[in-house]
């Protein structure tokens, strides 16, 4: 198959195989394939025979390992990846998820074409990926406390106004303690299970704008994107009783309490930080853009654009709005768009998501699907992947800080990166995170990343990147741990 690497799904006469595909068209292709190679995995697939000792276990084991490595996005690849060093086990929640799912896909579609031979022992690994799903949700199950006494009246008629316009919705809103709102499974959802289904009708896009009396003015403006048009209609929109989408406006907060918000006491509280200098750069580039279009789209078109819906502050807001609600939608063109999804919003972050794979439109039902990775039982809350974002960046945008060690909480660093040898010249840049979420602590890892050791290693003599116990090798080391130590004094600790 032309521009992928195969590992996709076969069926022999006397054993099965089993394969994956790791596409030429992903960004970290070379990196992921070298990986492969130094863990010893067979680009062919898997092979696997009911005859053998404990095949289950181990076709379902040798199919994860190379699920994992397709699903390595750059930081875990850059910390777990990077020398075929770290243990077997999965690199992070996020990826372990999509991993499992990845191999139940391909054990579903074999099952489809299977001879009446093969689907016993296929059924045999769909039941055990079945089960690991289900031990890994337990495993990770969050508890929430609801808060009884709270009026979700709004909420609930955004409800019924989906469930008018055709939405499929297995998820009510409640007010939970330490999170605000969130969505609640009202049934046991499984593997598979659509937890939300909106029609496109029902999506705020950018066609809204092109359909409005706005769109005569801001086409005008040369490169203004699809996102600025977007806010502006909300800015509007938000105020038009016998808008389409007024039982979607009427459940919004009236304050997000982003960090774009964040008062006097707050900014106080962060100074000298790095996450203060984020909030204040995100607030420097807003008003910029503010200035840009206010007060002379007011002055210019008041009909169109009335004063009193255009103030900094409501600017803020719907900033607030599309930066913590939005969803790049890829629509059945092909075209990716910034959308505001109504009661999807609702779907929290957290670092063991039950949704995973969603942002595509469903050609055969025009619809727009939210199915679960991982169960989700009755009462329990779902939660969404927003992405791998670090807890500074949840905060300024979003307005929290996930629950539990987040691994994209890295710091970048700032290296003149010129080998010409060795691992690490296959990276760009550098960057550090805390050293309790490494898996290696042994002499030559130390906790820390591989790609910036071998850096480091490569600046006092590029033949110490390889590893052996020599007198000059730890030398090396231990210049190499110096230097460390001084670069980030006690934010980094370090040991042999």
């Amino acid at each position: 198959m032309d521009g992928i690497e195969e590992f996709g799904s076969m069926v022999e006469d006397e054993e099965c195989l089993l394969s994956l595909e790791l596409l030429e068209s992903d960004a970290h292709y070379q990196l992921k394939r070298k990986l492969m190679k130094l863990k010893g995995l067979d680009f062919m697939g898997v092979y696997f025979k009911s005859s053998s000792p404990n095949w289950r276990d181990e076709t379902v084991k040798k199919l994860l390992r190379i699920a994992r490595i397709i699903h390595m996005d750059e930081v875990e690849l850059y910390f777990d990846g990077n020398d075929g060093s770290t243990p077997d086990e999965y690199c992070s929640p996020r990826n372990e998820i999509k991993a499992l799912n990845e191999v139940l896909s391909v054990v579903d579609d074999a099952l489809k074409s299977a001879s009446l031979m093969k689907i016993g022992m296929l059924q045999g690994l769909r039941d055990l990926l079945i089960c690991r799903i289900h031990e890994f949700a337990e495993k990770n199950r969050q508890e929430i406390v609801l808060i009884d006494n709270y009026n979700c009246s709004k909420e609930k008629a955004l409800l019924q106004w989906g469930v008018k316009n055709d939405a499929t919705i297995k998820l009510m809103i409640a007010n939970i303690e330490g999170a605000g709102r969130g969505a609640i499974a009202t049934d046991d959802l499984n593997v598979g299970d659509i937890a939300l289904e909106l029609p496109i009708s029902m999506i705020i896009t950018e066609e809204l704008v092109y359909e409005s009396d706005m769109i005569q003015v801001l086409e005008k403006f040369e490169g203004m994107s699809a996102e600025t048009m977007l806010l502006l209609w909300t800015m509007r929109e938000k105020y038009n009783k016998h808008s389409t989408f007024k039982s979607y406006f009427d459940s919004l907060p009236e304050v997000f309490n982003t960090g774009l918000s964040f008062g006097i006491d707050a900014i106080l509280t962060l100074d000298g930080t790095l996450l203060l200098e984020e909030i204040m750069q995100a607030k420097e580039h807003l008003r910029a853009q503010y200035d840009d279009l206010f007060p002379s789209l007011c002055n210019n078109h008041p009909d169109i654009f009335p004063p009193q819906y255009f103030t900094w502050e409501q600017f803020v807001w719907a900033c607030e709005l599309w930066y913590s609600n939005s969803m790049r939608i890829k629509f059945s063109d092909g075209k990716l768009q910034p959308c505001l999804i109504p009661i999807a919003g609702f779907l929290n972050h957290s670092l063991h998501p039950h949704i995973t794979h969603y942002g595509k439109v469903d050609i055969a039902t025009n619809s727009l699907k939210f199915p679960l990775s991982k169960p989700c039982c009755k009462g329990e809350q779902c939660y969404l992947g927003y992405g791998n974002f670090s807890s500074s960046h949840l905060i300024t945008f979003y307005g929290f800080v996930p629950q539990g060690d987040n691994p994209y909480d890295v710091i970048p660093l700032d290296f003149n990166v010129g080998t010409e040898d060795g691992t690490s010249s296959c990276w760009s840049s550098h960057m550090v995170r805390g050293t309790w979420l490494s898996k290696n602590h042994n002499i030559f890892y130390y906790g820390l990343p591989p790609p910036l050791l071998d850096l480091l290693r490569s600046a006092r003599n590029p033949s110490s990147l390889y590893k052996s116990l020599i007198p000059e090798n730890l030398e090396i080391e231990l210049e190499v741990l110096e230097d460390l130590s001084s670069t980030f004094g006690e934010r980094v600790q370090v040991g042999m």
